[in-house]
């Protein structure tokens, strides 16, 4: 819910304020707590106060985390010209991914070269002190970054919408809805095939863990690939169509994954790659979101859908997978391919009016 709330907070100020003030603070606000998380005195110096202390840093990490992504896809779309939008949502989410495999490899560095009782110890504060590093100097070199020529054009010409949330609620409910659709896919993907697939894959389908580890790695490069090339694609090939088509090869890839894994497991490496680079489809998930809401409520129609679907099912995703799983082997197939097709059959009817 933290992340929910403060996603809509920040995108009503970033809608009202600026782009690039809200941008700026979101970061700040992850920033500033994951440092002092690191160095945050632990039970036995300060008592009880170190668990509260540490429930409203996370708190604070959720707000900022709510309005972060939104706000730099709608920052890097709003500072391109209208025909290279895709490209510059992929690159994002490309670098977004990054980040996602940097702490991987960090927690398995620090897994590797410390025990147990360090890890525990001390081991834990270093990754959120070089996450908090670099949030730190992400604060510092937003300072040089503009306002969105597209923000400033209407607030010249006082297009600003008095309340975007109500708007949003009241005039685009479609565009919300299917773009809370396609959120899920996201959020369904990223933590099935990306987050989850390493533990997945050793204990359903008995693979070792080193190959599962450096597989998931492999993923996780072609998606980032991936992602560029889907946003190349988009601006190229429109939108609408090739999520579509993109949809439609990952439910392709999703199957033939889970069959390797079955029947062919010395396939294993070639289909996890092979998923994430159809995976890139959701790189342009994003670019659709941006252009589906008019600049006076983008910011809050993107963040109010991303947070509902990433929160809502993105959080319910790893239970059902969990619940099901001993049932079936074969579950995420049903339930991906699923998505794939419901996202695919949804992209291919909407018709975006132009917003920028």
């Amino acid at each position: 819910m933290p992340v929910l709330w403060g996603g809509i907070i920040l995108a009503h100020y970033g809608d009202k304020l600026g782009r690039k003030k809200t941008f700026t603070l979101s970061i700040l606000m992850m920033a500033v707590p994951t440092t002092l998380m690191g160095l945050l005195p632990d039970y036995g110096t300060i008592g009880i106060a170190a668990p509260l202390i540490m429930l409203l840093f996370r708190l604070l990490q959720g707000a900022a985390i709510g309005g972060e992504a939104p706000g730099a896809w709608v920052f890097v779309a709003e500072h391109v010209p209208a025909s290279r939008v895709g490209l510059a949502c992929g690159l994002l989410t490309s670098g977004l991914t990054l980040g996602i495999l940097l702490g991987s490899l960090i927690t398995q560095v620090l897994t590797h070269n410390l025990s147990a009782s360090q890890l525990a110890d001390f081991g834990w504060r270093i990754a959120f002190l070089i996450g908090g590093g670099f949030g730190l100097i992400g604060v510092f070199l937003r300072r040089w970054l503009q306002e969105t020529p597209v923000f400033l054009a209407m607030q010249q010409e006082r297009r600003q919408a008095q309340v975007p949330i109500k708007t949003l609620f009241s005039s685009h409910r479609p565009a919300l809805f299917y773009s809370i659709i396609l959120t899920w896919l996201l959020a369904a993907s990223i933590v099935v095939l990306i987050l989850m697939g390493p533990i997945l894959v050793q204990k359903w389908f008995f693979i070792p863990s080193t190959a599962t580890l450096s597989a998931n790695t492999l993923a996780t490069c072609t998606l980032m690939i991936g992602c560029v090339l889907g946003g190349m694609a988009a601006d190229k090939w429109g939108m609408r169509k090739s999520i579509a088509i993109g949809c439609l090869g990952l439910a392709c890839a999703i199957i033939v994954f889970f069959s390797c894994l079955t029947y062919a497991p010395t396939y294993f490496y070639w289909s996890y790659a092979c998923v994430g680079l159809t995976m890139g489809v959701l790189g342009i998930i994003p670019a659709m979101m941006v252009m589906a809401f008019p600049v006076a409520i983008r910011f809050t129609g993107l963040a109010t859908a991303y947070n509902i679907g990433y929160a809502l099912f993105g959080g319910l995703t790893p239970l059902l997978i969990t619940c099901l799983m001993p049932y079936s082997r074969q579950f995420p197939i049903f339930y991906l391919v699923g998505l794939c097709i419901s996202a695919a059959l949804i992209s291919a009817s909407v018709r975006n009016k132009e917003t920028a």
